[in-house]
């Protein structure tokens, strides 16, 4: 006998955060492309490179918005949720690409500074500062909603801190006059990109290799499931996450036989869905469970 409860739909949702941070991405890109050029500025032509990949990511962002948002079909029972891991995916693997090519860079720039105007380079700074700014108040309220939402939110984030560095580049060379700031800000965005997105990229795999997800312990599901009346083990335990916040179980249940004769397995059932819906920090809304008649373990591998 199986049971099951859920509650999903589609998720895409913030697309005109997505949209308006991308308009500004874009914009910024232009203005520091045009910035490095005036003035050689390593820091600021290794924030366009950045900005260049984060403008693809957010576009990258916004697509999968949509699609996320197609309903499910006799093909794809959960529609296009997956869409989102596979974005941050692939925005986390072009932005650690892009952060090692801007360490590597940056020691190689340390070794032969190049004269850099700190004034010009100041004012792009700002500009790119003020720009993403706006773009992080844009996307910080959906943050939470999805990888797709945090890869995106990640990367406006990482743009704001390369602006910062440029500043301080800019700030440093007028006052001093040590042009190496320009490639020691370089470096400083690039190490600011790779831990950032090591994680990004380890969360979005978790989703896609079916790793329990975080902030549920399967073996004290276990020991809930085991505390419910009438059951006697749990085993073919398997907690997966669908997508963001779509944490999903199933399980074969043990029950005493008595429960199928005199009507209680559906409240079993019930009970068992009810505990999992409830009793941890992360709820798992769509769980299945087939219930079992004593006896019935002793052909399944207990886990």
């Amino acid at each position: 006998m199986t049971g099951h409860a859920h509650a999903h739909s589609p998720r895409g949702g913030n697309r005109r955060r997505l949209a308006i941070a991308f308009g500004l991405t874009a914009c910024i890109l232009v203005a520091q492309v045009i910035g490095a050029i005036i003035t050689g500025s390593l820091a600021l032509l290794v924030d366009a490179a950045h900005m260049l990949t984060d403008a693809g990511g957010l576009l990258i962002a916004l697509m999968a918005a949509g699609l996320m948002k197609r309903a499910a079909t006799t093909r794809r029972t959960w529609g296009l949720l997956r869409v989102e891991v596979l974005a941050a995916t692939v925005q986390a693997a072009v932005l650690l690409g892009v952060g090692i090519v801007v360490v590597v860079e940056a020691v190689q720039r340390l070794r032969e500074p190049a004269e850099i105007p700190g004034a010009e380079l100041l004012v792009f700074g700002v500009i790119g500062l003020v720009a993403n700014a706006i773009s992080i108040l844009v996307l910080a309220g959906g943050r939470a909603a999805n990888l797709n939402m945090r890869a995106a939110f990640l990367e406006v984030l990482n743009d704001a801190l390369g602006s910062l560095a440029v500043i301080a580049a800019a700030i440093v060379i007028m006052t001093t006059g040590f042009q190496q700031a320009d490639s020691l800000a370089a470096l400083l965005v690039g190490a600011l990109i790779i831990p950032r997105t090591l994680r990004l990229l380890r969360d979005a795999v978790d989703v896609l290799l079916e790793s329990v997800p975080r902030g549920i312990d399967i073996a004290d599901v276990r020991r809930h499931l085991m505390e419910e009346e009438h059951v006697l083990d749990v085993h073919d335990l398997h907690i997966s996450q669908i997508a963001t916040g779509l944490p999903v179980l199933t399980a074969h249940v043990i029950v005493e036989s008595e429960c199928f004769v005199d009507g209680h397995a559906p409240e079993i059932t019930r009970a068992l869905q009810a505990c999992v819906a409830q009793h941890f920090s992360v709820s798992i809304d769509h769980a299945t469970f087939q219930l079992e008649p004593a006896g019935a373990e002793r052909s399944h591998d207990l886990h």
